[in-house]
C-alpha cells in the first residue's frame, strides 16, 4: 500500500468498477490475453488463490500457482535469483508470504510488476478490495469515517495507509500491546493531515 498515492488509489478502485461492471454486462474485457501471472504462495490461502486465478482467467490471461514446496527459496535458490528467472517467463509475480522484506526484495530484482498478497506487515489486496465495497456502498471515500476494532496486524497497516491517503477519518482500537506499529501510524497521520483526513490510536 505504500507504494500507492491516494490518487493511484481511486483510479484502481476506478477501474475495479467498471472492469465488474464489464463482467457483469457480458463485455469482452481479455485485457491481460497473452499474459501470464506468477503465484507465489508460501502461505496457503483459499481466497486468495481463488481470486488471483478467477480474475486472470476473466481477463484472458493465465495465473500460474507455485506453492512454497514448489520453490527452491531456502533451498539453493535466492528471491534474487528467483525474481530474476520468473521474470524472463512471466508478465507479473504476485507473493504470499511471511515477511514483508521478502516482497520487497522481489520488486527489487524482478522485471515485472510484483504484487503484494500478503506479508505479516501488511495485506494492500485486501484492503483495496475493502475501500471499494465501501466506495460502492457510500458513493466516495473522502470525508468518511471509519472504526477498526482488534489487534494491530497487517490488515491494519494496510486499512490506515488506505484510508490516510484517500482522505478517510480512520479511528484504531486495540489491547495494550497489540497496537500498530509506530512507524505506520506516522506515515499514515502524515498522509492523511495531506489529503484532508485524521487518524486516531486507541485502547
Amino acid at each position: 500500500m505504500r507504494d500507492l498515492t491516494g490518487e493511484e488509489i481511486i483510479e484502481i478502485l476506478a477501474f475495479a468498477r467498471e472492469l465488474k461492471r464489464r463482467q457483469k454486462a457480458g463485455e469482452p474485457h481479455a485485457l491481460c490475453r497473452g499474459k501470464t501471472l506468477a503465484m507465489i504462495f508460501q502461505k496457503a490461502s483459499t481466497r486468495t488463490r481463488v481470486s488471483f486465478e478467477v480474475a486472470m482467467w476473466q481477463l484472458g490471461g493465465y495465473a500460474l500457482y507455485l506453492s512454497g514446496q514448489e520453490l527452491q527459496l531456502g533451498r539453493g535458490e535466492t528471491i534474487a535469483d528467483t525474481a530474476r528467472v520468473l521474470s524472463r517467463y512471466v508478465d507479473g509475480i504476485m507473493v504470499r508470504t511471511f515477511a514483508q522484506a521478502d516482497v520487497e526484495e522481489m520488486a527489487r530484482y524482478a522485471d515485472v510488476p510484483v504484487i503484494n498478497g500478503l506479508t505479516d506487515h501488511e495485506h494492500p489486496c485486501q484492503i483495496l478490495a475493502d475501500l471499494l465495497t465501501i466506495l460502492e456502498r457510500k458513493g466516495k471515500l473522502a470525508g468518511l469515517r471509519l472504526a477498526f476494532v482488534g489487534d494491530g496486524n497487517n490488515i491494519v497497516h494496510s486499512l490506515l495507509l488506505g484510508c490516510a491517503r484517500v482522505g478517510m477519518e480512520i479511528a484504531v482500537a486495540t489491547p495494550r500491546g497489540y497496537e500498530p506499529a509506530p512507524e505506520v501510524v506516522a506515515i499514515a497521520r502524515a498522509d492523511a493531515a495531506a489529503a484532508g483526513g485524521a487518524v486516531a490510536i486507541g485502547e
